[in-house]
Protein backbone atom coordinates (compact mmCIF):
# COMPACT_ATOMS: atom_id res chain seq x y z
CA UNK A 1 0.00 0.00 0.00
CA UNK A 2 1.83 3.29 -0.98
CA UNK A 3 0.90 6.64 0.81
CA UNK A 4 0.53 4.92 4.14
CA UNK A 5 0.88 6.21 7.81
CA UNK A 6 1.31 4.19 10.85
CA UNK A 7 -0.26 4.79 13.70
CA UNK A 8 0.56 3.27 16.75
CA UNK A 9 -1.89 2.68 20.42
CA UNK A 10 -0.56 3.76 23.09
CA UNK A 11 -4.24 2.96 24.69
CA UNK A 12 -5.79 6.42 24.21
CA UNK A 13 -9.71 6.77 23.10
CA UNK A 14 -8.54 9.22 21.01
CA UNK A 15 -6.39 7.07 18.67
CA UNK A 16 -9.51 6.28 16.37
CA UNK A 17 -10.11 10.15 15.92
CA UNK A 18 -6.50 10.68 14.62
CA UNK A 19 -7.08 7.92 12.17
CA UNK A 20 -10.48 9.70 11.22
CA UNK A 21 -8.64 12.95 10.67
CA UNK A 22 -5.70 11.22 8.61
CA UNK A 23 -8.43 9.52 6.43
CA UNK A 24 -10.19 12.99 5.95
CA UNK A 25 -7.14 14.12 4.40
CA UNK A 26 -7.60 11.29 2.08
CA UNK A 27 -4.46 9.83 3.15
CA UNK A 28 -4.75 5.96 4.26
CA UNK A 29 -4.09 5.15 7.68
CA UNK A 30 -3.54 1.98 10.00
CA UNK A 31 -3.53 1.75 13.45
CA UNK A 32 -1.53 -0.67 15.51
CA UNK A 33 -0.69 -1.64 19.06
CA UNK A 34 2.69 -0.06 20.27
CA UNK A 35 4.01 -3.22 20.63
CA UNK A 36 3.07 -4.74 17.18
CA UNK A 37 5.02 -3.41 14.87
CA UNK A 38 3.90 -4.41 11.49
CA UNK A 39 6.58 -6.52 9.69
CA UNK A 40 5.93 -4.74 6.27
CA UNK A 41 7.54 -1.14 8.12
CA UNK A 42 8.96 0.07 5.32
CA UNK A 43 5.64 0.14 3.45
CA UNK A 44 4.95 3.58 5.86
CA UNK A 45 6.19 6.67 4.85
CA UNK A 46 5.27 8.65 8.23
CA UNK A 47 4.95 7.11 12.10
CA UNK A 48 2.39 8.61 14.08
CA UNK A 49 2.54 7.78 17.73
CA UNK A 50 -0.88 8.02 20.13
CA UNK A 51 -1.61 9.46 23.52
CA UNK A 52 -2.16 7.00 26.30
CA UNK A 53 -4.28 6.94 29.62
CA UNK A 54 -0.98 5.54 31.50
CA UNK A 55 2.24 7.79 32.93
CA UNK A 56 5.18 7.62 31.78
CA UNK A 57 6.43 7.12 35.57
CA UNK A 58 3.65 4.29 35.81
CA UNK A 59 4.99 0.11 36.26
CA UNK A 60 4.91 -1.07 33.26
CA UNK A 61 4.11 1.89 31.61
CA UNK A 62 3.70 1.46 27.63
CA UNK A 63 7.39 1.97 25.70
CA UNK A 64 8.68 1.80 22.42
CA UNK A 65 12.47 1.09 21.27
CA UNK A 66 13.05 3.66 18.58
CA UNK A 67 15.62 1.34 16.66
CA UNK A 68 12.33 -0.57 16.11
CA UNK A 69 11.05 2.31 14.03
CA UNK A 70 13.71 4.77 13.29
CA UNK A 71 14.46 5.16 10.03
CA UNK A 72 13.81 8.10 7.29
CA UNK A 73 10.17 8.68 7.91
CA UNK A 74 9.23 11.04 10.11
CA UNK A 75 7.54 10.90 13.16
CA UNK A 76 4.57 12.63 15.12
CA UNK A 77 4.10 11.94 18.80
CA UNK A 78 1.68 12.99 20.52
CA UNK A 79 0.43 13.70 24.09
CA UNK A 80 1.87 10.92 25.76
CA UNK A 81 4.31 9.82 22.82
CA UNK A 82 5.25 13.58 22.74
CA UNK A 83 6.70 12.61 26.25
CA UNK A 84 7.94 9.44 25.31
CA UNK A 85 10.28 11.11 22.67
CA UNK A 86 11.83 13.55 24.85
CA UNK A 87 12.49 10.94 27.49
CA UNK A 88 14.04 8.49 24.97
CA UNK A 89 16.03 11.57 23.68
CA UNK A 90 17.44 12.96 27.30
CA UNK A 91 14.80 15.33 28.31
CA UNK A 92 12.79 15.20 31.40
CA UNK A 93 9.16 14.31 31.80
CA UNK A 94 7.17 14.87 35.45
CA UNK A 95 4.06 14.33 37.17
CA UNK A 96 2.00 17.46 37.76
CA UNK A 97 -1.32 16.51 37.92
CA UNK A 98 -4.18 14.29 37.24
CA UNK A 99 -4.60 13.57 33.75
CA UNK A 100 -6.72 16.26 32.36
CA UNK A 101 -7.40 18.36 29.29
CA UNK A 102 -8.16 21.85 29.43
CA UNK A 103 -8.56 24.17 25.93
CA UNK A 104 -5.78 26.92 25.55
CA UNK A 105 -3.94 29.62 23.53
CA UNK A 106 -0.41 28.19 21.67
CA UNK A 107 1.84 31.41 22.12
CA UNK A 108 5.84 31.69 20.57
CA UNK A 109 4.94 29.55 17.61
CA UNK A 110 7.91 29.21 15.36
CA UNK A 111 7.05 30.58 12.19
CA UNK A 112 9.49 28.92 10.41
CA UNK A 113 8.46 25.66 11.47
CA UNK A 114 6.82 23.67 8.72
CA UNK A 115 4.52 21.93 11.19
CA UNK A 116 2.67 25.33 12.07
CA UNK A 117 2.45 26.71 8.42
CA UNK A 118 -0.44 28.42 8.19
CA UNK A 119 -1.45 28.10 11.77
CA UNK A 120 -1.89 31.91 13.59
CA UNK A 121 0.01 32.88 16.89
CA UNK A 122 -3.00 32.04 20.03
CA UNK A 123 -4.50 28.95 18.04
CA UNK A 124 -6.74 27.07 20.83
CA UNK A 125 -5.97 23.68 21.47
CA UNK A 126 -6.82 21.26 23.54
CA UNK A 127 -3.72 20.73 26.30
CA UNK A 128 -3.23 17.69 27.44
CA UNK A 129 -2.05 18.04 31.44
CA UNK A 130 -0.50 15.13 33.88
CA UNK A 131 2.81 13.94 32.62
CA UNK A 132 4.75 17.14 30.92
CA UNK A 133 7.67 17.54 29.64
CA UNK A 134 9.79 19.69 32.24
CA UNK A 135 12.78 19.65 30.14
CA UNK A 136 14.09 19.22 26.14
CA UNK A 137 16.40 16.73 25.18
CA UNK A 138 19.63 18.93 24.49
CA UNK A 139 19.34 18.41 21.09
CA UNK A 140 15.46 19.38 20.60
CA UNK A 141 13.71 22.96 20.50
CA UNK A 142 10.68 24.17 21.36
CA UNK A 143 8.81 25.20 18.73
CA UNK A 144 5.45 26.61 20.48
CA UNK A 145 4.47 27.13 24.01
CA UNK A 146 1.22 27.95 25.95
CA UNK A 147 0.38 29.48 29.48
CA UNK A 148 0.98 26.44 31.14
CA UNK A 149 2.93 24.48 29.15
CA UNK A 150 6.53 25.84 27.87
CA UNK A 151 7.31 22.46 25.56
CA UNK A 152 3.91 22.15 24.04
CA UNK A 153 5.67 21.53 20.92
CA UNK A 154 9.40 20.40 20.03
CA UNK A 155 10.87 18.92 17.12
CA UNK A 156 14.43 17.01 17.33
CA UNK A 157 16.99 18.78 15.88
CA UNK A 158 18.12 17.09 12.50
CA UNK A 159 15.58 14.84 12.14
CA UNK A 160 11.52 15.02 11.15
CA UNK A 161 10.62 13.64 14.69
CA UNK A 162 7.96 15.95 16.06
CA UNK A 163 6.04 16.06 19.80
CA UNK A 164 2.91 17.72 20.83
CA UNK A 165 1.26 18.06 24.08
CA UNK A 166 -2.18 18.83 23.06
CA UNK A 167 -4.45 16.44 20.88
CA UNK A 168 -4.66 17.98 17.21
CA UNK A 169 -7.16 15.61 16.39
CA UNK A 170 -10.22 16.88 18.58
CA UNK A 171 -12.61 19.38 17.45
CA UNK A 172 -11.71 21.54 20.49
CA UNK A 173 -8.43 22.15 18.67
CA UNK A 174 -9.02 24.59 16.35
CA UNK A 175 -6.27 24.12 13.36
CA UNK A 176 -5.36 20.46 14.73
CA UNK A 177 -6.62 19.01 10.73
CA UNK A 178 -4.08 22.24 9.43
CA UNK A 179 -1.15 20.74 11.93
CA UNK A 180 -1.76 17.18 10.70
CA UNK A 181 -1.75 18.08 7.44
CA UNK A 182 1.33 20.19 7.48
CA UNK A 183 2.97 17.09 9.01
CA UNK A 184 1.85 14.30 6.34
CA UNK A 185 1.78 16.05 2.96
CA UNK A 186 4.68 18.87 3.55
CA UNK A 187 7.25 17.42 5.91
CA UNK A 188 6.43 13.16 5.17
CA UNK A 189 5.37 14.19 1.66
CA UNK A 190 2.39 11.75 1.76
CA UNK A 191 -0.03 12.16 -1.30
CA UNK A 192 -3.45 11.93 -0.69
CA UNK A 193 -4.91 9.25 -2.81
CA UNK A 194 -7.53 7.68 -0.23
CA UNK A 195 -10.49 8.36 -2.55
CA UNK A 196 -13.10 5.85 -2.87
CA UNK A 197 -13.02 6.03 -6.40
CA UNK A 198 -9.28 4.49 -6.07
CA UNK A 199 -10.36 1.99 -3.13
CA UNK A 200 -13.16 0.58 -5.43
CA UNK A 201 -10.61 0.59 -8.77
CA UNK A 202 -8.01 -1.23 -5.92
CA UNK A 203 -10.06 -3.62 -4.53
CA UNK A 204 -11.42 -4.78 -7.59
CA UNK A 205 -8.59 -5.85 -8.97
CA UNK A 206 -7.10 -7.48 -5.73
CA UNK A 207 -10.15 -9.42 -5.21
CA UNK A 208 -10.10 -10.60 -8.92
CA UNK A 209 -6.26 -11.76 -8.28
CA UNK A 210 -7.43 -13.15 -4.85
CA UNK A 211 -10.41 -14.95 -5.51
CA UNK A 212 -10.03 -15.79 -9.35
CA UNK A 213 -12.84 -18.65 -10.07
CA UNK A 214 -13.49 -19.39 -6.86
CA UNK A 215 -17.03 -18.94 -5.20
CA UNK A 216 -18.07 -16.83 -2.39
CA UNK A 217 -20.74 -17.00 -0.08
CA UNK A 218 -21.90 -13.81 1.93
CA UNK A 219 -24.40 -13.20 4.34
CA UNK A 220 -26.68 -10.08 3.51
CA UNK A 221 -28.28 -7.79 6.36
CA UNK A 222 -29.85 -5.45 4.32
CA UNK A 223 -27.32 -2.21 5.70
CA UNK A 224 -24.82 -0.83 4.32
CA UNK A 225 -21.73 -2.73 5.16
CA UNK A 226 -22.66 -6.12 3.59
CA UNK A 227 -24.73 -4.45 0.64
CA UNK A 228 -21.15 -2.55 -0.48
CA UNK A 229 -19.19 -5.54 0.38
CA UNK A 230 -21.75 -7.41 -2.36
CA UNK A 231 -21.62 -5.13 -4.75
CA UNK A 232 -17.91 -4.91 -4.79
CA UNK A 233 -17.48 -9.35 -4.94
CA UNK A 234 -20.35 -8.81 -7.33
CA UNK A 235 -17.89 -6.66 -9.68
CA UNK A 236 -15.24 -9.24 -9.12
CA UNK A 237 -16.48 -12.20 -9.65
CA UNK A 238 -19.59 -11.91 -10.80
CA UNK A 239 -22.31 -15.18 -10.63
CA UNK A 240 -19.68 -16.79 -8.61
CA UNK A 241 -21.29 -14.93 -5.48
CA UNK A 242 -24.00 -16.07 -3.70
CA UNK A 243 -25.88 -13.92 -1.17
CA UNK A 244 -27.75 -15.49 1.64
CA UNK A 245 -30.45 -13.27 3.85
CA UNK A 246 -30.74 -15.09 6.88
CA UNK A 247 -33.72 -14.24 8.76
CA UNK A 248 -32.90 -14.73 12.32
CA UNK A 249 -36.09 -13.61 14.09
CA UNK A 250 -34.95 -10.64 15.40
CA UNK A 251 -34.93 -8.58 12.76
CA UNK A 252 -37.09 -5.05 12.55
CA UNK A 253 -40.59 -5.63 11.89
CA UNK A 254 -40.93 -6.83 8.31
CA UNK A 255 -37.48 -6.29 7.72
CA UNK A 256 -36.95 -9.67 6.21
CA UNK A 257 -39.52 -9.38 3.33
CA UNK A 258 -38.68 -5.59 2.92
CA UNK A 259 -34.89 -6.03 2.79
CA UNK A 260 -35.35 -8.83 -0.22
CA UNK A 261 -37.52 -6.35 -2.06
CA UNK A 262 -35.04 -4.09 -1.95
CA UNK A 263 -32.21 -6.53 -3.23
CA UNK A 264 -34.02 -6.96 -6.80
CA UNK A 265 -33.21 -5.27 -9.67
CA UNK A 266 -29.38 -5.14 -8.20
CA UNK A 267 -27.99 -8.28 -10.18
CA UNK A 268 -27.27 -10.14 -6.93
CA UNK A 269 -28.04 -13.36 -6.11
CA UNK A 270 -29.74 -13.47 -3.35
CA UNK A 271 -31.35 -16.13 -1.46
CA UNK A 272 -33.48 -15.92 1.96
CA UNK A 273 -33.30 -18.49 4.58
CA UNK A 274 -35.88 -17.83 7.60
CA UNK A 275 -34.31 -19.29 10.42
CA UNK A 276 -36.26 -17.71 13.55
CA UNK A 277 -36.97 -20.39 15.59
CA UNK A 278 -32.92 -22.18 15.26
CA UNK A 279 -32.05 -18.62 16.70
CA UNK A 280 -35.03 -18.07 18.98
CA UNK A 281 -34.78 -22.05 20.55
CA UNK A 282 -30.81 -21.12 20.65
CA UNK A 283 -31.44 -18.13 22.67
CA UNK A 284 -33.27 -19.50 25.18
CA UNK A 285 -32.63 -18.61 29.09
CA UNK A 286 -29.90 -16.48 27.68
CA UNK A 287 -29.39 -13.75 29.35
CA UNK A 288 -25.26 -12.07 29.63
CA UNK A 289 -24.95 -10.18 26.64
CA UNK A 290 -21.56 -11.81 25.26
CA UNK A 291 -23.20 -14.89 25.70
CA UNK A 292 -26.15 -13.43 23.38
CA UNK A 293 -23.13 -12.47 20.79
CA UNK A 294 -21.28 -15.74 20.82
CA UNK A 295 -25.11 -18.50 20.59
CA UNK A 296 -26.18 -15.90 17.77
CA UNK A 297 -22.30 -16.29 15.86
CA UNK A 298 -22.52 -19.90 16.49
CA UNK A 299 -25.73 -20.39 14.95
CA UNK A 300 -25.39 -18.04 12.29
CA UNK A 301 -22.15 -20.51 11.16
CA UNK A 302 -24.37 -23.19 11.75
CA UNK A 303 -26.84 -22.16 9.34
CA UNK A 304 -24.40 -21.05 6.66
CA UNK A 305 -22.63 -24.24 6.97
CA UNK A 306 -26.34 -25.93 5.77
CA UNK A 307 -26.65 -23.67 2.86
CA UNK A 308 -23.02 -23.48 1.98
CA UNK A 309 -23.05 -27.21 1.44
CA UNK A 310 -26.35 -27.12 -1.00
CA UNK A 311 -23.54 -24.88 -2.97
CA UNK A 312 -20.69 -27.18 -4.86
CA UNK A 313 -17.71 -25.72 -4.70
CA UNK A 314 -17.75 -22.94 -2.11
CA UNK A 315 -14.27 -21.96 -0.80
CA UNK A 316 -15.11 -18.37 0.74
CA UNK A 317 -17.41 -16.66 2.95
CA UNK A 318 -17.05 -13.21 2.24
CA UNK A 319 -17.90 -10.58 5.50
CA UNK A 320 -18.74 -7.38 5.75
CA UNK A 321 -16.47 -6.48 8.71
CA UNK A 322 -15.17 -2.78 9.02
CA UNK A 323 -12.32 -1.13 10.88
CA UNK A 324 -14.15 -0.19 13.78
CA UNK A 325 -15.29 -4.00 14.45
CA UNK A 326 -12.05 -5.09 14.79
CA UNK A 327 -10.54 -1.95 16.62
CA UNK A 328 -13.42 -2.91 19.58
CA UNK A 329 -12.83 -6.15 19.37
CA UNK A 330 -8.64 -5.90 20.29
CA UNK A 331 -7.16 -4.90 23.27
CA UNK A 332 -4.50 -2.51 22.65
CA UNK A 333 -1.64 -4.58 25.08
CA UNK A 334 -3.31 -7.63 25.76
CA UNK A 335 -4.23 -6.91 29.38
CA UNK A 336 -7.24 -4.43 29.33
CA UNK A 337 -10.50 -6.24 27.81
CA UNK A 338 -11.80 -6.11 24.33
CA UNK A 339 -14.99 -3.28 23.92
CA UNK A 340 -17.05 -6.16 22.71
CA UNK A 341 -16.99 -9.57 20.82
CA UNK A 342 -18.13 -8.67 17.39
CA UNK A 343 -20.11 -11.18 14.95
CA UNK A 344 -17.64 -10.83 12.22
CA UNK A 345 -14.20 -10.95 14.37
CA UNK A 346 -12.65 -14.35 15.02
CA UNK A 347 -12.43 -16.54 12.42
CA UNK A 348 -14.70 -19.77 11.78
CA UNK A 349 -14.67 -23.27 13.20
CA UNK A 350 -12.28 -25.76 11.36
CA UNK A 351 -15.59 -27.83 10.16
CA UNK A 352 -16.72 -25.26 7.94
CA UNK A 353 -13.80 -25.18 5.91
CA UNK A 354 -13.77 -21.93 4.26
CA UNK A 355 -11.62 -18.91 4.06
CA UNK A 356 -12.83 -15.22 4.82
CA UNK A 357 -12.58 -12.48 2.60
CA UNK A 358 -13.26 -9.03 4.09
CA UNK A 359 -12.97 -6.25 1.47
CA UNK A 360 -14.20 -3.19 4.17
CA UNK A 361 -12.39 -4.27 7.26
CA UNK A 362 -10.05 -0.99 6.68
CA UNK A 363 -12.79 1.44 6.44
CA UNK A 364 -15.24 3.82 8.56
CA UNK A 365 -18.36 3.59 8.42
CA UNK A 366 -18.40 7.22 6.35
CA UNK A 367 -16.22 6.03 4.40
CA UNK A 368 -18.29 2.62 3.45
CA UNK A 369 -20.61 5.00 2.88
CA UNK A 370 -19.29 7.62 0.34
CA UNK A 371 -18.04 3.67 -1.15
CA UNK A 372 -21.08 3.20 -1.83
CA UNK A 373 -22.29 6.67 -3.52
CA UNK A 374 -19.47 5.64 -6.06
CA UNK A 375 -21.13 2.20 -6.76
CA UNK A 376 -24.41 3.76 -7.88
CA UNK A 377 -26.20 1.69 -4.54
CA UNK A 378 -29.88 2.84 -3.71
CA UNK A 379 -29.36 6.10 -1.38
CA UNK A 380 -32.11 4.36 0.16
CA UNK A 381 -29.97 1.39 1.07
CA UNK A 382 -26.92 3.45 1.90
CA UNK A 383 -28.50 5.78 4.32
CA UNK A 384 -29.46 3.27 5.84
CA UNK A 385 -28.93 3.56 10.27
CA UNK A 386 -26.38 0.93 11.27
CA UNK A 387 -27.95 -1.96 12.88
CA UNK A 388 -26.22 -4.20 15.01
CA UNK A 389 -25.31 -7.70 13.83
CA UNK A 390 -26.51 -9.86 16.96
CA UNK A 391 -30.30 -7.35 15.88
CA UNK A 392 -32.33 -7.10 18.65
CA UNK A 393 -31.44 -9.66 20.96
CA UNK A 394 -29.20 -7.10 22.43
CA UNK A 395 -31.47 -4.27 22.91
CA UNK A 396 -33.58 -6.84 24.85
CA UNK A 397 -31.94 -6.39 28.12
CA UNK A 398 -32.16 -10.09 29.87
CA UNK A 399 -32.98 -13.68 28.28
CA UNK A 400 -35.20 -13.62 24.92
CA UNK A 401 -38.68 -14.64 23.89
CA UNK A 402 -40.69 -14.12 21.30
CA UNK A 403 -43.00 -11.79 22.99
CA UNK A 404 -40.31 -9.46 24.35
CA UNK A 405 -38.86 -9.60 20.48
CA UNK A 406 -42.94 -8.57 19.29
CA UNK A 407 -43.05 -6.31 21.70
CA UNK A 408 -39.82 -4.52 20.55
CA UNK A 409 -40.16 -4.72 16.63
CA UNK A 410 -43.47 -2.61 17.39
CA UNK A 411 -42.02 -0.19 19.28
CA UNK A 412 -39.00 -0.31 17.04
CA UNK A 413 -41.24 0.54 14.01
CA UNK A 414 -43.15 3.79 15.71
CA UNK A 415 -39.82 5.10 16.26
CA UNK A 416 -38.44 5.23 13.32
CA UNK A 417 -41.47 5.80 11.18
CA UNK A 418 -41.89 9.07 13.20
CA UNK A 419 -38.32 10.17 12.37
CA UNK A 420 -39.03 9.47 8.95
CA UNK A 421 -42.58 10.95 9.32
CA UNK A 422 -40.75 14.36 11.21
CA UNK A 423 -37.84 14.16 7.96
CA UNK A 424 -35.32 13.57 11.35
CA UNK A 425 -34.36 10.17 10.28
CA UNK A 426 -31.20 11.12 8.01
CA UNK A 427 -30.07 13.97 10.24
CA UNK A 428 -29.58 11.21 13.00
CA UNK A 429 -26.77 8.85 12.36
CA UNK A 430 -28.78 5.40 14.71
CA UNK A 431 -31.81 5.29 16.39
CA UNK A 432 -33.30 2.38 17.94
CA UNK A 433 -35.39 1.05 20.80
CA UNK A 434 -34.33 -0.72 23.56
CA UNK A 435 -36.89 -3.37 26.04
CA UNK A 436 -35.48 -3.00 29.71
CA UNK A 437 -36.18 -5.75 32.24
CA UNK A 438 -38.40 -4.35 34.39
CA UNK A 439 -42.04 -3.12 34.24
CA UNK A 440 -43.61 -0.01 36.04
CA UNK A 441 -46.88 0.81 37.30
CA UNK A 442 -49.24 2.90 35.01
CA UNK A 443 -53.36 3.66 34.23
CA UNK A 444 -54.79 2.51 31.23
CA UNK A 445 -58.88 3.27 30.73
CA UNK A 446 -59.23 3.94 34.82
CA UNK A 447 -57.62 0.49 35.28
CA UNK A 448 -53.79 -0.15 36.96
CA UNK A 449 -51.51 -1.33 34.84
CA UNK A 450 -47.95 -3.22 35.19
CA UNK A 451 -46.21 -3.07 32.19
CA UNK A 452 -43.05 -2.82 30.08
CA UNK A 453 -40.39 0.15 30.15
CA UNK A 454 -39.29 0.99 26.92
CA UNK A 455 -35.75 3.41 26.15
CA UNK A 456 -35.15 5.20 23.05
CA UNK A 457 -31.74 5.99 21.81
CA UNK A 458 -30.90 8.37 18.56
CA UNK A 459 -27.14 9.48 17.90
CA UNK A 460 -25.33 11.98 16.00
CA UNK A 461 -21.80 9.85 14.80
CA UNK A 462 -19.37 9.85 11.95
CA UNK A 463 -18.04 6.32 12.37
CA UNK A 464 -19.68 4.63 15.83
CA UNK A 465 -15.94 5.22 17.34
CA UNK A 466 -17.77 8.27 19.48
CA UNK A 467 -21.37 9.00 19.80
CA UNK A 468 -22.87 12.09 20.84
CA UNK A 469 -27.62 11.76 21.72
CA UNK A 470 -29.55 13.94 19.71
CA UNK A 471 -31.22 16.50 20.92
CA UNK A 472 -34.90 15.44 19.55
CA UNK A 473 -37.50 18.04 19.66
CA UNK A 474 -40.15 17.79 22.70
CA UNK A 475 -42.91 17.64 20.51
CA UNK A 476 -41.78 14.72 18.54
CA UNK A 477 -40.84 12.36 21.66
CA UNK A 478 -44.43 13.54 23.06
CA UNK A 479 -45.75 12.28 20.04
CA UNK A 480 -43.72 8.78 19.80
CA UNK A 481 -44.54 7.93 23.51
CA UNK A 482 -48.11 8.77 23.26
CA UNK A 483 -48.08 6.44 20.10
CA UNK A 484 -46.29 3.34 21.59
CA UNK A 485 -48.06 3.35 24.72
CA UNK A 486 -51.06 3.72 23.13
CA UNK A 487 -50.13 1.17 19.97
CA UNK A 488 -48.24 -1.15 21.59
CA UNK A 489 -49.90 -4.19 23.78
CA UNK A 490 -47.78 -4.32 26.83
CA UNK A 491 -45.58 -0.53 27.50
CA UNK A 492 -46.99 1.66 29.73
CA UNK A 493 -43.46 3.72 29.99
CA UNK A 494 -40.90 5.34 27.54
CA UNK A 495 -37.79 6.76 28.28
CA UNK A 496 -35.09 8.71 26.49
CA UNK A 497 -31.22 8.19 26.66
CA UNK A 498 -29.13 10.75 26.98
CA UNK A 499 -25.84 9.14 27.47
CA UNK A 500 -22.81 10.29 25.02
CA UNK A 501 -20.16 7.24 23.77
CA UNK A 502 -17.93 7.75 25.53
CA UNK A 503 -18.26 6.60 28.53
CA UNK A 504 -21.49 5.07 27.18
CA UNK A 505 -21.37 2.48 24.16
CA UNK A 506 -24.27 3.59 21.48
CA UNK A 507 -26.28 -0.09 22.26
CA UNK A 508 -26.55 -0.84 25.89
CA UNK A 509 -25.53 -4.51 25.50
Amino acid sequence: MQNTVLILDFGSRYTQMIARRVRELDIYCEIHPYHKIPEDLDSFKAIILSGSPASLHADKAPSLDFNDIKGNRPVLGICYGAQLIASTFGGTVTNQAARSYTPESLSNIDSDSVLFDGIPQNSTVWMSHGDTIEQLPKNATAIASSETTANAAFKIDGEDIYGVQFLPEVHYSEHGRQLLKNFLTKIADVKPTWTPEAFVERTVKELKEQLGDDKVVLGLSGGVDSTVTATLLHQAIGKNLYCIFVNNGLLRKNEFSNVLEQYKGMGLNVKGVDASDRFLNALKGVSDPEQKRKTIGGVFIDVFDDEAHKITGVDWLGQGTIYPDIIESVSVDGSNVAVKSHHNVGGLPDFMKLKIVEPLKMLFKDEVRRVGKVLNIDPELIGRHPFPGPALAIRILGDITAEKVRILQEVDAVFIDHLKKWDLYDKVWQAGAILLPINSVGVLNNERTYERVVALRAVHSVDGMTADWVDLPYKFLQEVSNHIINQVNGVNRVVYDISSKPPATIEWE
